[in-house]
């Protein structure tokens, strides 16, 4: 299946939820992420649930320090 993070497109055969796919990239697991699918936050406690389609739109936003 074909999604885009971040604009990008990525494959991801074998992820059909959010938390799937993030866990592909290793990235489920840090912290100070917010994650959109189609333009709509998706709460951490529902990326399980969170099921992925074809050529959905992901956006991955991490949070930095600064002042």
């Amino acid at each position: 299946m074909l999604v885009h993070l971040n604009r990008q497109p990525v494959d991801c055969p074998t992820a059909s939820t959010l938390q799937e796919l993030l866990n592909s990239l290793g990235l489920s697991d840090r912290k100070g992420i917010a994650v959109a699918r189609n333009d709509l936050v998706v709460p951490r406690p529902r990326w399980p649930q969170t099921p992925l389609q074809e050529n959905d739109s992901i956006t991955l936003i991490q949070a930095t320090q600064g002042g």
